[in-house]
């Protein structure tokens, strides 16, 4: 039953989504975002992933590389989550943006709309960064925790690529000001 199952699996206020939030926030400063745009990303942080309620348990737990049919039903959750959301009136279009274009890449590789460049919207750009780095450095079913230093290499190597260079060297800087950054997140 779907309800029975997203009040399982779907938790918008677990540590590492709080601690998500809280970076792609401080970016959000970082590049003068007002206090409607802040809120928007906030919102956009907390629902990225709320598509995933509709991909079954085989999928997301899975232990080891997704076949290309399970991958397929995986980037689906993108706009299963732009169609769940879009049912809550008050959240603001650029809320919208983030869930539509977390994974959108800067080269255009990304999904579900292969946008590029400055056609993803800032607001999804900066929460890009911040998913894969918690996505890096926390232990998946299929992966171990990476250090921040390894996290921090492979993001900066994908700049220009899957990232949009100004928000990695905002990623860097905000990160660079945090004082005591553990070396695992």
């Amino acid at each position: 039953m779907p309800c029975a199952r997203w009040a399982c699996r779907w938790k918008p206020a677990t540590p590492r989504r709080r601690a998500t939030t809280a970076l792609a926030l401080r970016l959000g400063q970082h590049f003068g975002l007002e206090a409607g745009e802040l809120r928007a990303l906030r919102w956009g942080a907390y629902l990225h992933d709320i598509g995933k309620v509709a991909v079954p348990d085989s999928i997301l737990l899975h232990g080891g590389p997704l076949t290309p049919p399970m991958r397929a039903r995986m980037e689906m959750h993108v706009t299963d989550g732009v169609t769940l959301a879009r049912h809550l009136p008050f959240l603001p279009t650029a809320t919208l943006d983030v869930i539509a274009g977390h994974h959108e890449r800067w080269d255009g590789a990304g999904y579900p709309q292969q946008l590029c460049s400055e056609q993803i919207p800032l607001l999804s750009r900066i929460f890009a960064v911040c998913d894969v780095f918690d996505a890096l450095t926390n232990v998946r079913p299929y992966k171990r925790a990476w250090t921040v230093t390894e996290t921090l290499n492979h993001i900066q190597a994908a700049s220009g690529q899957h990232f949009d260079p100004q928000v990695v060297a905002a990623l860097l800087n905000v990160l660079a000001d945090a004082s005591g950054l553990p070396e695992s997140a």
